[in-house]
């Protein structure tokens, strides 16, 4: 037996709606950021994006928070169990919104310098 030849391994993706679509906003998503970043021209999502994802962006929902800030705030040793911490948490960065809002249909959640935070794509 000879061990010294190495076997391969063939890996196949299948091309798929939500893979062709991830990588869609994939792609919008660094050029959105590049263009910000460098001060360039706003970036409009591509047409092949699927109607849900075009329908999101053109829905956002403004949210008072700076996420950027937040996120220099926490670790991944928050666990959302410490209530000393979060109350702590809650007072630099209150939650930003006022109430609740229903959403039944996609949008962009932003923050306030217009980062998306997360997208809402309902279920058909």
């Amino acid at each position: 037996m000879n061990t010294s030849s190495m076997s391969t391994c063939d890996i196949k993706i299948w091309r798929t709606w939500a893979l062709a679509v991830t990588h869609e906003a994939g792609a919008y998503t660094k050029q959105k950021f590049n263009a910000e970043k460098t001060g360039g021209e706003p970036v409009i999502p591509s047409p092949n994006l699927d109607t849900d994802l075009v329908m999101a962006y053109k829905n956002p929902i403004k949210m008072q928070i700076d996420i950027a800030r937040y996120s220099k705030l926490i670790s991944p040793k928050n666990t959302g169990h410490n209530e000393e911490k979060e109350e702590k948490l809650l007072e630099r960065c209150p939650p930003g919104h006022e109430g609740t809002k229903l959403v039944d249909k996609p949008a962009t959640i932003i923050d306030v310098s217009g980062t998306i935070i997360a997208w809402y794509l309902p279920e058909p």
